[in-house]
């Protein structure tokens, strides 16, 4: 088995955006720190061979992909896009809109289903669709791959009739197709039914039919959220998450009341978003550790395929639920009224708020907290790309 060497210029380096709804935010701050410590040295192109992405991720990570020829313009279109958001702009808040698809729901319910015209979803993202075609070019993204821009993009979907974490990925001819159990690698021509499917919450977002099966949201039954990366050619890996980092649980607290709708909703939604992604990273800490401890060579002689694999992880110090109450009155009235129906301004109602709060000032504030960490994280952002040497 040969490994790879520190500084070997085969090595590559990929970018894992997971998901997270309107907490996408942050990883722009994040992305603005890495272009702003980065030398000038890298060039103008992106210092990320492969770059991964899921639900609000996916968003991300193709826009940087379609711009990997010039990283720096990338993250500037796409900061320019996060700072100056509005809910409509994502999904229909319209008094009229909301009215059809909750009026549509309890019709469904007091008439025991309603056939093929069951509905859907709660919310309707068409403006999204919209939004999305007047920035993203996707005929770029096999042009940054054919002049060496980019080794690969991919964008993780969950299939509901096959119960499989599919990634759709455009890439290198040399990328071969991976399967392993309920997650499968299958090349595509990426576009935007991709990052429908990708970013489709269920219940909140109707699923999107790709080839012969409905995808939704990427992140549920995404067990491995880094391996989608590797499997595309990354030895090191920078991953933004979008949960605060703590230590310790905290203490269980006596209740009496029993949890309203929008703490179960908010969550279901953390064990979606948020859960995968912790496992996976204390998944292959452990796996380094366990190679350390073991000679190359027995490695090799015993046919182990494993390798070690550097990993950045930064995520926000502070947590994203308390910055989401402060903001919860610019959401559009029809949508305050439909989220005060389930409990959401209880509590810790936030939570659910937090995912769909697509509102300037707290994607500003994201956007601020993630270039702060980011910043406070530069050393190990210059030594991930072993540029210490060079700053």
């Amino acid at each position: 088995m040969k490994w790879l060497q520190k500084n070997s210029p085969a090595s590559r380096i990929g970018l894992v955006l997971p998901g997270g709804g309107a907490r996408g935010a942050y990883q722009v701050g994040v992305l603005k720190a890495v272009a702003r410590v980065l030398p000038r040295e890298y060039g103008p192109g992106s210092p990320f061979s492969v770059i991964t992405g899921t639900s609000a991720g996916s968003i991300n990570a193709t826009a940087l992909a379609i711009n990997a020829d010039h990283f720096r313009k990338g993250v500037l279109r796409l900061s320019h896009v996060w700072k100056n958001f509005h809910a409509n702009q994502v999904f229909r808040t319209d008094t009229p809109g909301i009215i059809k698809t909750g009026g549509h729901w309890l019709a469904a319910m007091m008439m025991g289903g309603m056939g093929k015209y069951n509905p859907h979803s709660l919310l309707d993202r068409e403006p999204l669709v919209g939004l999305l075609e007047g920035y993203l070019d996707f005929s770029k993204i096999q042009q940054a791959i054919d002049n060496g821009h980019l080794h690969a993009l991919g964008i993780t979907a969950s299939g509901y009739h096959s119960g499989q974490s599919i990634t759709f990925y455009q890439g290198a001819d040399s990328i071969e197709p991976w399967a392993r159990q309920r997650r499968i690698g299958c090349p595509a021509t990426l576009d935007i039914s991709h990052l429908m499917a990708s970013s489709a919450i269920p219940m909140l977002f109707s699923a999107t039919r790709i080839n012969r099966e409905y995808f939704g949201d990427g992140s549920m039954r995404q067990t491995a959220p880094l391996s989608s990366a590797l499997h595309l050619g990354a030895d090191k890996l920078l991953v933004v998450g979008v949960q605060e980092s703590k230590p310790a649980p905290p203490e269980r607290a006596n209740t009496s009341d029993y949890p309203p709708m929008a703490d179960i909703l908010g969550h279901a939604m953390n064990s979606i978003f948020l859960d995968g992604l912790e496992s996976d990273l204390e998944r292959v800490r452990r796996i380094n550790k366990t190679i350390s401890l073991i000679p190359s060579r027995k490695l090799e002689r015993g046919g182990v395929m494993l390798r070690p694999v550097e990993v950045l992880c930064i995520s926000p110090s502070r947590d994203i639920d308390e910055i989401a109450s402060r903001y919860t009155h610019l959401l559009p009235r029809s949508l305050r009224f439909l989220l005060r129906g389930v409990g959401a301004y209880g509590s810790h109602g936030s939570t659910l708020i937090s995912y769909l709060l697509f509102e300037k000032a707290f994607c500003r504030e994201l956007i601020s907290l993630g270039y702060k960490d980011a910043m406070n994280t530069k050393t190990e952002i210059l030594r991930l790309f072993d540029a210490e040497k060079k700053e």
